[in-house]
């Protein structure tokens, strides 16, 4: 989980876990083999939860009015658990998530993504 001195961990935090629950209620699987570390499954699934996009999408959804788009700028690839749980969230929530990674943005809507998976 890292770094925890910002104001709202602890809320950032719960809705993760929510966004969690949520995305197992809709039928998603994490692809935990994008987390290289020698760990246990059970916290490999953990650690994809606290990715840098998922900590700003609930981030986002804690500190905007609903519908409102989010907009998240990462240095990095987004890996394909966060890319497929992204499009979910996007469904799930209602919500525009614009992702600016390293190669593209990608603008999840309705549970799709403008690249098409491929990126």
């Amino acid at each position: 989980m890292g770094d925890v001195s910002h104001p709202k961990t602890k809320e950032i935090h719960n809705m993760v876990a929510e966004m969690k629950r949520l995305l197992k209620q809709a039928g998603h699987v994490p692809n935990a083999s994008v987390v290289l570390l020698n760990i246990d499954e059970e916290e490999k699934e953990s650690t994809l939860c606290f990715h840098s996009e998922n900590l700003a999408i609930a981030f986002g959804l804690i500190s905007t009015e609903p519908h409102t788009p989010l907009r998240i700028v990462k240095n990095q690839r987004v890996c394909d658990d966060c890319h497929s749980s992204t499009k979910l969230l996007s469904k799930i929530y209602g919500r525009v998530i614009i992702v600016r990674d390293r190669n593209r943005y990608h603008h999840f809507t309705d549970g799709s993504c403008s690249c098409r998976d491929y990126w």
